[in-house]
């Protein structure tokens, strides 16, 4: 069961919120159990077998969480910890990791250890992140004491369970017991809804039109030139934008209607002037999570210069692994390491540009990124990539032969091959650039709203014509990670 289906818009989210509210007026922890059981069934609709996991990941998290909370001395704190960490990395490691550390050894030792072609668990890589930070705040006494049930809705709250936002405990679990979240709240329903109608055009009107095209590219990478290698590029980084940022507003609308505010995720990262300013604005949880629990823990920028660029290449080694185990994912984060890196001394240094072209180098990289990020391989990587630097042939679609201007400077043109013509590619690329780049995002639009009758049509409008795309279901990507 994904957002963008009939299952879950006309069945599973109107019957949860329904009876919610019905059990709330009955009893309040029955209403949280009734939440919690939902979010299980919607976690396991994917795959039965995966609910044992989590449920194990749970009760084990939650158990050391509170011992840490009483116990006084600081070695019994540590082994608690240390056990903690290396349950939930072992966990991770050997469902996402295991076949592609042993491949690797094989390949380098000529050994032949079995490949076990192990299918990764839905969110674990999420609920992992969200467990391990509670397990440090518990050993820091930052924790409050819990109960269990609101533990596990923390975890497992089906509106950023599947794909985010890395949501850390102090943000939403004291929600769960406010008492004022018992009562519908009519305005925060009406926020949900933008923001969730918002968030759902923006996969199946925007996201997967240009998932189209991206696929279609990477399918034929051998075959791409010039023009077709930069459409195919820009295709997946509107793809990617669009399809995660529009999940992470389904969660946090859907979040509302239960009154349960979830963490900002985007904020318009397209619009960034440098890397760094990029990683403020893209995937801002997971920023946090590295941050909070990696680079600081290492030293931070307090031990001086060269400790600083060390930790930096640390955590982006590290955010890169998290998101797939592949050199492909390892690579793209080693070049935002090196990015942030550059940048840090370029700010040292005390140089300046103009905005328009920190923006152009920053989007551009970013982009030229993105292609490692999306290549199953390096050799389709770099194939793209010798398109866009013009190293295998530049042309112009055929299309634009009938500009008269434009057959003076050339008489190579090609029929374009990403799609039926090139114009209408171009100008959707151009207005998905628009959007990302000078529009405000959802929850800009969010915070300034006011419940009239446009945004009443406005929000109708959305969700009618993204109901009528719900026939065409596809998944979202950071599902794979």
């Amino acid at each position: 069961m994904i957002f963008n289906s009939f299952e879950f818009i006309f069945m599973f989210l109107p019957i949860v919120f329904l009876l919610y509210y019905v059990f709330n007026k009955i009893n309040f922890t029955l209403s949280k159990v009734w939440l919690l059981a939902s979010s299980l069934f919607f976690y396991s609709w994917w795959n039965p077998s995966y609910l044992p996991l989590i449920l194990a990941s749970l009760l084990v998290n939650f158990f050391i969480g509170s011992y840490l909370g009483k116990v006084t001395g600081i070695a019994r704190k540590k082994v608690l910890l240390t056990i903690g960490i290396i349950f939930n990395v072992c966990l991770l490691g050997y469902f996402k990791y295991y076949d592609f550390f042993v491949s690797n050894l094989n390949w380098a030792l000529g050994t032949n250890f079995n490949v076990l072609h192990l299918i990764l668990p839905l969110a674990i890589s999420f609920y992992t992140f969200q467990q391990i930070a509670y397990l440090v705040d518990s050993y820091r006494n930052e924790t409050k004491e819990y109960n269990f049930l609101n533990y596990a809705l923390f975890v497992s709250f089906f509106p950023q369970l599947i794909a985010g936002p890395i949501v850390h405990h102090s943000q939403v679990m004291s929600q769960f017991d406010d008492k004022h979240n018992r009562k519908i709240n009519y305005k925060n329903i009406g926020l949900g809804l933008f923001v969730f109608a918002v968030g759902l055009f923006k996969k199946v009107g925007i996201a997967d039109t240009f998932a189209v095209w991206a696929n279609k590219g990477y399918s034929m990478y051998t075959d791409l030139t010039f023009v077709d290698s930069w459409m195919t590029s820009l295709a997946y980084t509107f793809q990617l934008y669009f399809d995660f940022s529009g999940y992470s507003d389904m969660a946090i609308g859907a979040g509302l209607l239960f009154n349960i505010v979830l963490p900002i995720n985007f904020n318009s990262p397209y619009k960034a002037l440098n890397i760094q300013d990029f990683w403020r604005r893209w995937h801002i949880t997971l920023s946090g999570f590295l941050t909070n629990y990696i680079y600081i823990p290492l030293g931070g920028n307090r031990k001086g210069r060269v400790r600083t660029y060390v930790n930096i290449m640390i955590i982006f080694l590290v955010s890169g692994f998290w998101h797939g185990a592949g050199w492909t994912f390892i690579v793209w984060g080693a070049m935002h390491g090196f990015a942030s890196v550059l940048n840090r001394l370029w700010t040292k240094a005390g140089f300046k540009m103009q905005k328009w072209l920190a923006w152009f180098i920053t989007f551009n990289f970013v982009n030229a990124t993105w292609v490692f990020f999306r290549a199953p391989s390096f050799d389709v990587a770099l194939e793209v990539l010798k398109g866009m630097f013009g190293l295998k042939g530049i042309a112009l679609p055929a299309e634009l032969s009938n500009y008269g201007f434009i057959q003076q400077f050339t008489n190579d043109f090609y029929q374009f091959p990403l799609h039926d013509g090139f114009m209408k590619p171009a100008l959707i690329t151009l207005l998905g650039l628009i959007i990302a780049v000078f529009a405000k995002n959802s929850l800009e639009l969010r915070d300034s709203l006011k419940p009239n009758w446009s945004y009443a049509i406005y929000v109708s409008v959305l969700l009618v014509y993204s109901v009528f795309q719900l026939q065409k279901v596809t998944e979202f990507l950071y599902f794979n990670f």
